[in-house]
């Protein structure tokens, strides 16, 4: 014969189990199709640089404005070394580096401008 606590432990267990066991699944539907992609806008010419390659004494001068503002002037002299003259904070005033490639690089977007 069984002991009285394997006798309630097993009533006890099946209990529990019981309604878990009695309960009917769920009726599934099919999920419906995904949308499609949002459309991807044409590239804006307006976003891209315009360059304009001109000549100063020896110097050669490109000039970068995007949608019309300058933010970079590269100049390279005769010996070949360029420098930059860039606009960081966007003010019109231009500061020269004498690389692109700095050490620290620490990096400034515009968020919003109007």
């Amino acid at each position: 014969m069984r002991s009285p606590a394997a006798l309630l432990t097993a009533s006890l267990l099946l209990a529990f189990a019981l309604p878990a066991a009695a309960q009917q699944q769920p009726k599934l539907e099919p999920l419906p199709d995904a949308p499609p992609p949002p459309a991807m806008q044409a590239d804006n010419p307006a976003d891209e640089p315009q360059v304009t390659i001109t000549r100063r004494g020896e110097d050669k001068v490109e000039e970068f404005r995007i949608r019309g503002k300058l933010y970079m002037v590269r100049v390279t002299p005769p010996h070949g070394v360029p420098y930059y003259l860039v606009d960081q904070r966007g003010d019109g005033s231009l500061a020269r580096i004498d690389t692109l490639d700095p050490a620290l690089s620490v990096p400034m977007w515009v968020i919003k401008s109007w």
